[in-house]
């Protein structure tokens, strides 16, 4: 857990509320949050802010849809919104360029933010970003049961326990009962319910959204310059590990890091070694 004097805010951009923690001092990073059921910038960010903190200004928001932002996403353009969101949080608070990290949901709305404004990006750290390939295979398992969430019969503890401990992590047995009661509760807020922020694209535009949502697919990937480190769990049941190595042959200055006895969440996992990677390629 995080033990750092951390400031709370919630500021109003683009019609929108989104709220974030902040702490430390130095060049900045933004720690952008994964989107499966429950998920929030400090508790996905737990074991790493402290240690983050030492050498960054760390900024840690909840992704629109999540947490204490403001519930709803534009599901023609969800990465488009996420992005836009995060830049106007910055312009707010008067930050012209920023380090971002990005987890799943997170890494996709990091690596668009670069692609659609490449200069206020410094580096970049994706940890099995969503929006990879995923126009070129079938939904991973892992996916599927983050995506059928809030279907069927509607969201309940077994199905987040599920999803955790079998698709999240490498270890299932290795997630406290507590992290799983602290996301139930926070996705079956009323809001998110009524509006879950994370789904399957439908309606006439589908096809073009699920384009849009593929990185591989955006020309241009290939040149951008972003100096960007890639960490993907090579168990990660959510979004394929070969992901990786389409971003690393495709982006002239990216680093691919496979990370052993890791599943999709990568920096809680593997804490300390993710830290300590992450300060080093951040500071270099």
């Amino acid at each position: 857990m995080t033990t750092s004097t951390m400031t709370e805010k919630t500021v109003h951009v683009g019609g929108k509320d989104i709220f974030y923690a902040e702490t430390g001092e130095g060049p900045v990073a933004v720690l952008l949050h994964g989107g499966g059921p429950g998920a929030s910038g400090v508790s996905n960010y737990s074991r790493n802010i402290d240690a983050l903190a030492s050498a960054f200004r760390v900024i840690v928001p909840d992704l629109p849809g999540y947490g204490r932002s403001t519930k709803g996403v534009d599901q023609s353009d969800p990465f488009g919104y996420l992005a836009d969101a995060i830049r106007d949080l910055l312009d707010d608070i008067g930050v012209d360029k920023a380090h971002l990290l990005g987890n799943s949901y997170g890494g996709a709305c990091a690596l668009r933010l670069a692609l659609d404004t490449p200069g206020r990006v410094g580096r970049m750290v994706l940890m099995g970003p969503g929006g990879i390939g995923t126009t070129r295979g079938l939904p991973t398992p892992g996916l599927r049961s983050l995506l059928a969430y809030y279907g069927g019969d509607g969201p309940s503890r077994g199905k987040l326990e599920t999803f955790i401990r079998d698709y999240l992590v490498f270890d299932g047995a290795a997630v406290p009962n507590a992290v799983i009661d602290q996301r139930f509760q926070s996705s079956i807020d009323p809001a998110v319910v009524a509006d879950p922020p994370l789904r399957r694209p439908s309606g006439r535009n589908a096809l073009e959204t699920l384009w849009r949502m593929d990185f591989t697919r955006d020309k241009r990937l290939s040149s951008l310059q972003t100096p960007t480190l890639v960490v993907w769990g090579a168990a990660d049941k959510v979004n394929r590990p070969s992901g990786g190595r389409m971003l690393a042959d495709t982006m002239p200055n990216c680093d691919l890091l496979q990370v052993s006895s890791a599943g999709h969440w990568v920096q809680w996992e593997r804490a300390e070694f993710f830290n300590d990677v992450t300060r080093t390629f951040l500071s270099a």
